[in-house]
């Protein structure tokens, strides 16, 4: 009988075993850092981002706002952190004229349309009819809104003023009727162009998280300034200072000339704004041994479109 050789099979030695709990352990703090520093980059991408984004709204809302002014003489306040003016919310034409009810007509969606609105106007807002009597031409003749109602544009706008349909009436389509505070006057009839005109500020505001954001306060149309309640735009950007150079949100005012305007200066003499947003997170971040708060800034020079010349 052939003796069966049985292989002798030896296990880890505690030092061997040691060894690969050791270099284990090794391989997944590298592992764990690498992911830990991951999170981290992705992580401050995702606040250089918030903060750019923050900074860009600031300057497209602002741009675009004081762009449109109706005209420079609309500016109520010109601050260092703050403007209010009037800005066009929306246009139209007459359509059907009351007493200081304004009929207009149907806003469509789609086709040919005579009226266009980023809001409706409301009640406080401002009616701006053009009118070209007077001897130096053509000027808008301001009204305060009282009450927006909606009504059939049979009685609003009928087929007789050659803005509506007889479909549109069959319907049953509704337009729009301004109450006005006052009649236009009799060189505004059916057919002239009408804008609709909203105070508003925006101004750079310490909220009650503890950081800087652009806010909007809708304010009266008529008589000194009274505003409402704040509402966030955008931010967090950096705290307001008196110097132009550090502040979160800075407001600087020329004429055509290139000339800064001071705070006493005429309105009618203002053509240009520069508008500078500095955002900043209070969130501190820490890439490639650089630490520091994220933050970013932007500077835009709007020229005013329908200014006085």
């Amino acid at each position: 009988m052939v003796p069966i050789e049985i292989a002798r099979r030896r296990g880890l030695s505690l030092v061997e075993l040691l060894v690969v709990v050791a270099l284990t352990g090794l391989v997944g703090s590298i592992i764990a850092g690498t992911l830990s520093r991951q999170q981290r980059f992705y992580g401050d991408a995702a606040e250089v981002g918030f903060v750019r984004e923050s900074v860009r709204d600031a300057i497209d809302v602002l741009s675009t706002d004081i762009r449109q002014m109706s005209a420079a003489d609309t500016v109520r306040l010109r601050a260092d952190s703050a403007i209010e003016f009037f800005s066009t919310i929306g246009s139209s034409v007459v359509c059907k004229l009351d007493g200081n009810e304004i009929g207009l007509p149907i806003v469509r969606t789609s086709g040919n349309s005579l009226g266009a609105a980023l809001t409706q106007p409301d009640t406080g807002d401002l009616a701006a009819f053009y009118s070209d009597s007077g001897s130096n031409g053509g000027k808008w003749e301001r009204h305060r809104i009282l009450g927006v109602d909606s009504r059939s544009v049979a009685s609003s706008c009928p087929i007789s003023s050659g803005f509506s349909t007889q479909s549109d009436v069959e319907a049953g389509t509704t337009s729009l009727v301004l109450v006005l505070a006052s009649a236009v006057s009799s060189p505004v009839h059916p057919g002239r162009p009408v804008r609709f005109l909203r105070r508003g500020r925006y101004s750079l505001y310490h909220a009650s998280d503890g950081d800087w954001y652009l806010g909007y306060r809708r304010c009266n149309a008529i008589g000194p300034s009274v505003c409402g309640a704040i509402q966030p735009i955008s931010g967090p950007y950096r705290s307001y200072s008196a110097n132009a150079q550090t502040s979160g949100l800075v407001f600087e005012y020329f004429d055509s000339t290139g000339q800064r305007l001071g705070p006493t200066a005429s309105p009618f003499a203002l053509a240009r704004v520069d508008i500078t947003a500095r955002g900043e997170r209070r969130n501190r971040f820490s890439t490639s041994g650089v630490s520091g708060r994220v933050s970013d800034s932007a500077t835009v020079a709007v020229a005013i479109r329908n200014r006085v010349r």
